[in-house]
């Protein structure tokens, strides 16, 4: 695995709580989407904390004057959910990221030059799928230090394809599960999300 892949594991016990929901094989459609939504509130939460474009300013108070920090709002955020599972996370990152531009069905057309860009998606096992992404971003000019990656859970064998082929990209999720079973789903994983959410694709029964 490249060294430039930063992955990011918070030991958070309500990440955990949720994750735990998530694996449960009888937790039900609902509550699995609510764990997902609150996967995707507090990973994004914990992507932001040292990526967040801010500045410090001074500030009058009713006692005198001190220094506050804003959050720069002239550097764009986009958020990309890798559909339909990612929409789910981006459910809950949104209640962190209210202002942030909402891109469905893949890369748009133009990215702003100082635009950051979180990523939503399910879950990496192979990383076949946020791989084709990543190279359509790439394609756009958009390095990997202006990408935060926000997934319930990761597999090793994407994270090793995604590391050899994305220079300095982070990744934020709940836990690195192993390898696959032949179906290609992570082991013990959270099984597979369109089946869990109770969503039905074209094409697919």
């Amino acid at each position: 695995m490249a060294m430039s892949l930063r992955v990011v594991v918070p030991p958070h016990p309500l990440i955990g709580h949720w994750l735990t929901m998530l694996r449960h094989r009888e937790t039900p459609p609902a509550l699995y989407a609510t764990a997902m939504q609150e996967l995707g509130r507090w990973l994004t939460y914990e992507a932001l904390r040292d990526w967040l474009p801010h500045r410090r300013e001074p500030i009058p108070t009713a006692n005198g004057d001190t220094e506050g920090l804003v959050v720069e709002s002239r550097a764009p955020l986009l958020a990309m959910p890798v559909m339909p599972g990612g929409l789910e996370l981006w459910q809950g990152g949104r209640q962190v990221l209210p202002e942030a531009s909402l891109c469905l069905n893949g890369v748009p057309d133009s990215i702003e030059t100082n635009a950051g860009l979180v990523i939503f998606i399910d879950q990496i096992t192979d990383g076949h799928a946020v791989l084709r992404l990543l190279q359509d971003l790439q394609q756009q000019g958009v390095s990997g230090n202006r990408i935060r990656l926000v997934t319930a859970l990761c597999a090793n064998p994407g994270l090793k394809s995604l590391g050899e082929a994305v220079p300095d990209l982070t990744i934020y999720t709940t836990c690195i599960d192993e390898g696959l079973d032949a179906s290609g789903l992570a082991i013990p994983g959270i099984g597979d999300p369109l089946q869990r959410l109770n969503l039905r694709l074209k094409g697919r029964v």
